[in-house]
């Protein structure tokens, strides 16, 4: 990766074990933990930073802001600590990792965000606690790593590894809103929901001025700034809000509606448009896509890996989690009969079953999972271990919220699927994460979940540019989201009536057009009738293990004897 930490809890002898210091920019020797750090934009304001002085030393990984004037957030998140401890980090804001070794109360640790949008993996096999973002690079330090079994069947039928479980038994990962100590894995208290009234909490008002202060606080970062750019709601406020954007990419054919929404956006704001065709380079799970899914989460979310040379800015915008934080994507809608087919309401569900309702969000798919199931030796009903894996992982959220819709949202985003997105934006370029500003997480918290919609969304969007709907999505022509859902469904059934778009390229036709069946797997051809989404699945767990001495061997006996496993 171009970008990496990497950690022991010890001295530089037992850094150098496991890692060069040859091979960081940055290298910080605390009296309890050392840590390197490689970024080619250390220092930048608003983003890496890190720092030593007579209080100990800090690290700061990826986007960060204080509230201050102070250019390095190591230095004042250091210096915050000393006075008010662990509190100084709910004053930190942005999509990072914190190591702060602190020397007069002895304190160090790792801390996630409140909403571990960068994951930090560790492990204690090799005698010492060893952390890092890369979980190859951490993983390579186990000496005899083991398959974790339930990690990769909830990989195969989800697409995510759930919790802080990964592929492998002896590697873990910080969960949500946590921190590591040299001895333990902290839970922290600045992610969970506390709701107020509309009376005492405004949500439109209070969403746009804050949306307002999150796009001015990001104004600083370098360099030629672009966006990934879609012709649905999230992207375009980025667009519409940030002056120094002059580029705009989407993935999808020419004549595709999504990518004419998406120039016609451009054009609006001023921003020249790009438009890549979804070729093999979009589909294709090579080493530039795999490696950034961690092993935890599908590579198929990376649309834009295999365009990234052509790519030519030097910060990176983007809309990901705005429907998650902003409009409601896990809460249970309440549905009604349209002809035959369950239409959401936009009311919320009264008494939504958790699990049920996760299981749709995810993309769960009963029938494709049995399949998959008759093609591998697992010896589980995928259908009961799943639910129970969903099931099981909600009730942990379950403290960090006052509702069951809320703790639905709480699980979708602690497990959120489309990180690698992030994951490889971030180490290609300075990433702006606007959903993760600490005042519109605070926003989240505080709004009750019937007031997280797209129609708050877009009166806050309004109010701070009033002509962000000129050009609506392509398959959204109503506000009202019922109309657009009826709208959809009458196209669908309707002869000579052309459907709405999907904003995505077809999987299963790229997946036959480019013969990915033999490319991918040769050697298990007793897979290939199953969904392209699941065959992918395979392609990434192979590829990402394939990063580790000989473990792929390991997982020989959960597929069939006769079938080869080749990295």
């Amino acid at each position: 990766m171009n970008r990496e930490l990497f950690g022991v809890m010890g001295g530089i002898d037992t850094f150098e074990r496991f890692r060069s210091s040859d091979e960081f920019d940055a290298v910080l020797d605390g009296s309890t933990l050392t840590v390197g750090i490689r970024d080619a934009d250390l220092g930048v304001p608003g983003w890496s930073a890190t720092y030593t002085g007579e209080e100990g030393c800090c690290l700061v990984w990826g986007e960060a802001y204080v509230p201050d004037d102070d250019p390095n957030a190591a230095r004042w998140l250091l210096k915050r600590y000393e006075t008010i401890g662990i509190e100084a980090l709910r004053e930190l804001n942005g999509s990072y990792l914190a190591v702060i070794d602190a020397e007069v109360s002895g304190d160090a640790f790792v801390a996630t965000d409140p909403v571990r949008s960068r994951e930090c993996f560790y492990t204690d096999e090799p005698g010492v606690r060893v952390f890092g973002t890369d979980a190859a690079a951490v993983g390579r330090t186990i000496a005899e790593p083991t398959p974790n079994r339930d990690g990769v069947l909830e990989f195969l039928h989800l697409g995510v590894i759930l919790g802080e479980k990964t592929a492998v038994t002896e590697l873990s990962r910080l969960p949500l809103d946590s921190r590591l100590t040299p001895v333990s894995v902290d839970s922290l208290g600045r992610f969970v929901y506390e709701p107020l009234s509309p009376q005492a909490f405004d949500p439109v008002d209070e969403l746009a001025d804050r949306l307002d202060r999150a796009f001015r606080r990001r104004s600083s970062l370098p360099g030629r700034a672009g966006v990934l750019l879609s012709a649905g709601y999230d992207s375009r406020i980025v667009l519409s809000q940030v002056d120094d954007i002059d580029r705009s990419y989407t993935v999808g054919s020419l004549d595709a509606k999504e990518v004419r929404g998406a120039r016609a956006l451009a054009a609006q704001y001023g921003a020249s448009h790009t438009a890549f065709p979804p070729d093999e380079r979009y589909l294709r799970p090579d080493e530039s896509k795999i490696r950034y899914s961690q092993g935890i989460k599908e590579s198929l979310h990376i649309h834009h890996a295999g365009y990234t040379d052509e790519i030519e800015v030097d910060t990176m915008f983007h809309g990901l989690l705005c429907d998650t934080f902003f409009r409601g994507h896990f809460t249970a809608s309440e549905t009604v009969d349209v002809l035959g087919k369950r239409v959401p309401t936009g009311r919320l569900e009264s008494d939504p079953d958790p699990v049920e309702s996760l299981l749709e969000k995810f993309g769960y798919s009963r029938e494709a999972s049995l399949e998959l199931a008759a093609q591998t030796s697992f010896d589980v009903d995928p259908d009961t271990f799943v639910r129970e894996a969903v099931a099981d992982e909600f009730g942990a959220r379950r403290d960090r919220a006052d509702t069951v819709q809320n703790a639905l949202t709480c699980c979708g985003i602690a497990n959120q699927p489309s990180m690698p997105f992030h994951n490889h934006l971030s180490d290609h370029f300075v990433t702006s994460f606007l959903a993760t500003d600490r005042e519109l997480i605070d926003w989240h918290l505080r709004t009750p979940p019937e007031h997280r919609t797209t129609e708050t969304f877009l009166r806050a969007c309004k109010q701070i540019d009033d002509n962000i709907l000129r050009h609506r999505p392509p398959d959204r022509p109503y506000d009202a989201r019922l109309f657009n859902e009826v709208e959809g469904f009458v196209r669908r059934k309707t002869p000579f009536l052309a459907s709405f778009e999907p904003p995505w390229p077809d999987r299963e036709t790229l997946f036959e057009r480019h013969d990915f069946d033999r490319r991918l797997l040769g050697d298990l051809e007793h897979v290939h009738g199953l969904p392209a989404r699941h065959k992918l699945r395979f392609t990434d767990l192979r590829g990402w293990l394939g990063c580790w001495s000989e473990l792929p061997e390991q997982l020989r006996p959960w597929l069939r004897p006769s079938d080869p496993v080749v990295a």
